[in-house]
């Protein structure tokens, strides 16, 4: 059924909603409604002037920020400026979100919906760039300041080197070396080789850069290159008698060393040259041999150079090291040469017999190419990889003794062999040198101390008795030293004037003294801030003061004497020998001893010990003279039977002392003789010589310093093997003076010299009664063993 509108009926229309839809799905429905702000008046003075700041405000961010500029331009291009007043939310709005403010103060400017509380809050955040602005630039300003500075003095340095290179006034680091290294070159007389090996580093210094670490090993090289003194040579003096003058200032003796120089001068002046010589002095220590180079030195008008090799382990020393290793040096040769600047040079090479060898090579055979005429005028250093003409130089060596110098060294070197000094020779250089020397240096040149001559002699008699006057140097200035501190002592410290002697530092530094109350462990750490280079003046002595050093009261200055007599026995039992030995100090007195073990009798075997530290040489020496002494014995004095029982302990004093070499068989002969004859030596008599079985006395070494030995233990007469009578003739008269010397070729001259008028028939019977009577004992105890048999 049809229904009909009547046109009385209102038609219901239903009203649309466009999120309807979303009723029939499951999601969150919101109702958002847009925020209005508060009814504010554009025309309030508070708003208007707020509205001013920002403006302002961000007209000066924009004047030192960038990236703000764009911004408000951008936002001025939106708003014209007419209606800036009337949008002052958009302009709280813009200012928030175009600081760098944080994001709570942001926020309450969104959500302030009172316009001038929101254009307040933006003031706030946009005053606060502002500032942060204002610190950006200063710092940006500051370091872009710096940063102009230097550049600026860096391009101005430049101009001005190139202002100056144009000038010529001034060349780089690396052209101005190149030219010092050219300019040197110039200026020696460099051999052929060596200039073009120079020319060669000199092109590849200059193509390498200054960083490079091949440009300082170059560099270095070339500046060794020019300082050695290529074709310079000092002028030598020809002048004999300066020469012998400069020689004895400084030495007394030493005449072979002496001779030897005059010599070298001598065949120099005739040839109008001179060529390089290699000498060696040996001799005991203390006797001069490392202070009279530098006399030579000075007699020749020659450098003087100085090392020792004692102990020296490495041939790098001698030879130089290889340039490839960090830190390489040529050796000492070359140092030596740029040290002297000439070509000819005094070089001493100091204790060459005691250089070693280790796994770095053996020196001693570099010392080989270096030490012979005929190679060192090309010798090759390592180092330098050039020849070096080294025959110019005088080379001088010292050793104490040749037995442990390489035979081949040994072979290169000219020997000078320099005996110890006698006592009038030590009086001597104790008066010329030691003692001036000794007083000058213990502050009593210009003070009334004085040594007897009588104090000297009891100094070098009873304490300094060794070949070298070393030890006597000691002595006396031990002696200056007490006599310094006696005069201190016996006058007071107050008698000097010390106030008026010192220097205000110096008066300072007493003070501090007297008041300081610190220990001496508690070292300051200013320690170096508390010293002064000013000098204190020196104390003056009064005239008055007077000191004398004589026999009596030398005690009081060195201790008691060490020798108490001139020889180990003042009256020689049977059985000694007094015999001479040579060691590398010296001479020396070798006494030897040989006494019977045991009483004489017809039972006992023979035999011989030997004690003393002897070593195989000499205990062969031992046995030859034990055998030659049986069979003297059973020669001369055939009824003298005490070689076929005696029971003999041989001994040589001192102990402690290795004892070793053949010149002591005629003394032991002696001394075995001399106990089977029951006869004492004379004890000034010493003696030396081999002795062979049949009584050949053989050639010795050292008669020079066996003779001095001698004469300071006082022996009045030295026998020596006849083979010898060369160098005794050779000697100084002063050292024979009062020793009488018997040249001796076979052991029979000996004996009659050591036992003169030997009664035969008391030689024969010496040990006859006691031999019978020990006999007769023996036969009277067989008997009385027969009767208890007989019972």
């Amino acid at each position: 059924e049809s229904h009909v509108e009547t046109p009385g009926e209102k038609k219901q229309v239903a009203q649309y909603e466009p999120t309807d839809f979303l009723k029939t799905w499951q999601v969150s429905l919101v109702k958002v409604d847009n925020l209005a702000d508060e009814p504010f008046d554009k025309r309030a003075p508070t708003i208007r002037a707020l509205i001013s700041e920002i403006v302002n405000t961000c007209k000066e961010i924009g004047s030192v920020n960038q990236l703000f500029r764009d911004h408000v331009s951008a936002f001025a291009m939106s708003q014209s400026a007419a209606n800036i007043a009337d949008e002052p939310a958009k302009l709280a709005d813009f200012a928030a979100a175009v600081s760098g403010g944080e994001m709570e103060e942001a926020q309450e400017v969104l959500t302030s919906l009172n316009i001038e509380q929101r254009l307040s809050k933006a003031l706030e955040i946009i005053k606060k760039e502002y500032m942060n602005a204002q610190l950006s630039s200063k710092i940006s300003k500051d370091v872009e300041s710096k940063i102009q500075k230097r550049q600026r003095e860096y391009w101005l340095m430049e101009q001005m080197k190139g202002i100056k290179r144009e000038l010529g006034l001034e060349s780089d680091g690396k052209d101005k070396l190149l030219e010092g290294f050219k300019e040197k070159a110039t200026k020696l007389a460099m051999p052929e080789p060596v200039k073009k090996v120079f020319d060669e580093e000199i092109n590849k210094l200059a193509h390498l850069e200054p960083a490079a670490s091949e440009f300082n090993v170059t560099r270095n090289y070339l500046d060794w290159l020019t300082q050695i003194p290529w074709g310079k040579r000092s002028a030598e003096t020809f002048g004999i008698k300066n020469a012998m003058k400069v020689l004895d200032e400084d030495h007394h003796g030493l005449k072979d060393v002496k001779d030897r120089i005059l010599e070298f001068i001598a065949v120099g002046k005739l040839r109008g040259t001179v060529e390089g010589k290699i000498l060696c002095m040996v001799g005991p220590p203390g006797v001069g041999k490392t202070s009279i180079g530098k006399s030579i030195a000075r007699a020749l008008n020659r450098q003087y150079y100085r090392f020792s090799v004692g102990g020296l382990t490495d041939v790098a020393e001698i030879k130089g090291h290889r340039r490839t290793y960090v830190g390489a040096l040529p050796g000492r040769i070359i140092q030596a040469l740029k040290k002297c600047q000439t070509e000819n040079p005094l070089i001493l090479i100091d204790e060459v017999d005691k250089i070693g060898r280790g796994h770095q090579g053996d020196p001693s055979s570099a010392l080989l190419e270096l030490l012979d005429p005929e190679q060192n005028g090309s010798f090759l250093d390592h180092y330098m990889d050039v020849p070096v003409d080294l025959s110019k130089v005088l080379f001088v060596c010292t050793a104490n003794m040749t037995d442990t110098i390489p035979r081949p060294l040994l072979d290169r070197m000219e020997m000078i062999e320099l005996s110890g000094y006698v006592a009038d020779e030590k009086m001597a250089i104790a008066e010329r040198y030691l003692s001036p020397a000794a007083k000058e240096l213990s502050g009593l040149k210009d003070v009334d101390v004085e040594i007897e001559k009588e104090a000297i002699a009891e100094l070098i008699n009873k304490y300094c008795r060794e070949s070298g006057v070393r030890n006597l140097k000691k002595q006396i200035e031990k002696v200056y030293r007490k006599s310094a501190l006696k005069i201190i002592q016996d006058l007071g410290e107050d008698a000097f004037a010390e106030e008026k002697a010192l220097t205000p530092e110096g008066k300072e530094a007493q003070e501090a003294a007297a008041k300081d109350t610190s220990d001496v462990k508690d070292t300051p750490q200013d320690i170096e801030k508390e010293t002064t280079e000013t000098p204190r003046v020196a104390l003056s002595v009064p005239p008055s003061v007077n000191v004398r050093v004589t026999k009596d009261n030398l005690k009081d200055y060195v201790g008691p004497p060490v020798f108490t007599a001139d020889r180990l026995y003042e009256t020689t039992p049977p059985g000694v020998a007094m015999g001479l030995a040579w060691t590398s100090m010296g001479g020396a007195a070798l006494y030897v001893e040989t006494i019977l073990e045991s009483a004489l009798s017809a039972q006992s075997r023979p035999s011989l010990e030997r004690t003393g530290n002897l070593k195989a040489v000499m205990k062969e020496s031992t046995s030859i003279a034990y055998s030659f002494a049986k069979g003297f014995l059973a020669q001369r004095f055939p009824e003298n039977k005490f070689f076929e029982h005696a029971r003999v302990h041989m001994h040589c004093p001192e102990g402690a002392v290795q004892k070793d070499g053949p010149s002591a068989g005629i003394t032991m002969a002696c001394s075995l003789i001399s106990l089977a004859l029951g006869r004492s030596l004379e004890q000034t008599v010493a003696m030396t010589g081999e002795l062979t079985v049949t009584g050949k006395v053989l050639r010795i070494g050292g008669l020079r310093e066996k003779t001095v030995a001698a004469k300071r233990a006082g022996a009045k007469m030295v026998i020596f093997p006849k083979d010898n009578l060369s160098d005794w003739i050779e000697l100084p008269e002063n050292i024979k003076e009062g020793i009488e010397g018997r040249p001796v070729a076979w052991y029979n001259e000996v004996f009659d010299l050591v036992f003169p008028g030997v009664d035969a028939k008391a030689a024969n019977n010496m040990w006859k009664q006691q031999l019978k009577k020990d006999k007769k004992d023996k036969k009277d105890k067989e008997d009385k063993d027969k009767e208890y048999d007989s019972d």
